[in-house]
């Protein structure tokens, strides 16, 4: 089933949208009891970039002492790898023991840099970008913003998801949100399914493009990427994406200033929205986006076939 949800502030910053965007979250936690995900938007640091990685799934920490040997050397070779592609790791943080948030400058060839990294074995980067940190883990939504720190977190917007899997592994690799590697910035979260996830995947494959897992919602992250790699702007990648993609499906798609939406021509997955002056808040139920204004508020359902997008 899941859930998704999305806000965006567009006249600036929210002093604690992670705080936000976890309420909405824990709001839709009957809709995905599996995995959180979060894709939050902070405000750029120049010249700057933030990593986000893992170097083994939650699960594998409870088998015993060698694991923790393990993940300590993958993580003394992702340290060494980016050293020798002359990454200069500013800040440096541990978000668990098996997830890093890294503040680095880099100049060169990214797609060359995370490439290499991620060829060390069991080690994911689930972002890069100047504004993105994406973090997902098991649980519900305040397990993870417990365990991840996000309360306090300042940002423009973001997105997220509550996961209930039904066709791929119940671990941090299958939730979402996904991160169109390897464009900066770039993340989806879908609520659906993909009839022809194996038909584009391996068209995909082919051209280059990489996946990590094999949920369907990935598709919609590689596919934006795609696009954009072809010159598309987020809009009209979306609006083609109605239809290229065979299913039922409900996404949205963050990039370091805007947030879009897009549903499929049937409608079946829901989406509710509303929008003042200053706020745009989104979510597979609205009682997710009353989480955050308990007032009276107005609300509507897209159109089947809808494609918005907002900036920031």
């Amino acid at each position: 089933m899941c859930g998704i949800a999305g806000l965006i502030w567009k006249g600036g910053a929210s002093s604690d949208i992670g705080t936000e965007m976890t309420q909405m979250l824990q709001a839709l936690k009957h809709r995905g009891p599996d995995s959180t995900g979060f894709a939050l938007y902070g405000k750029p640091e120049k010249g700057l970039m933030v990593l986000r990685f893992k170097v083994a799934e939650q699960e594998e920490m409870a088998t015993g002492f060698d694991i923790h040997r393990q993940v300590v050397e993958r993580k003394a070779e992702v340290d060494s790898r980016l050293e020798e592609m002359g990454a200069k790791v500013i800040e440096e943080q541990a978000a668990t023991e098996y997830a890093y948030r890294y503040h680095f400058k880099f100049d060169g060839d990214l797609k060359r840099l995370i490439d290499y990294v991620e060829d060390i074995n069991a080690v994911e980067i689930l972002s890069v970008g100047t504004a993105l940190e994406l973090i997902k883990d098991l649980g519900d939504a305040a397990e993870v913003s417990e365990q991840y720190g996000i309360k306090g977190f300042v940002g423009t917007h973001a997105i997220g998801h509550t996961r209930m899997a039904t066709e791929s592994d119940v671990d941090i690799r299958s939730a979402h949100p996904y991160w169109a590697y390897p464009f900066n910035d770039v993340s989806v979260v879908h609520n659906g399914q993909l009839t022809n996830y194996w038909t584009y995947r391996r068209d995909l494959e082919r051209r280059g493009h990489r996946f990590v897992s094999d949920c369907d919602s990935e598709l919609i992250a590689v596919y934006i990427a795609d696009r954009i790699d072809q010159g598309d702007e987020l809009e009209a990648a979306m609006a083609r994406s109605i239809d290229q993609l065979d299913g039922v499906f409900t996404y949205l798609v963050a990039t370091s200033d805007q947030l879009g939406m897009a549903k499929d021509v049937m409608g079946a997955k829901p989406m509710v929205l509303y929008e003042s002056d200053e706020f745009v808040g989104l979510a597979s139920e609205e009682v997710a986006i009353r989480s955050i204004f308990p007032r009276e508020i107005d609300t509507w359902d897209p159109y089947e076939g809808e494609v918005k997008v907002w900036a920031a």
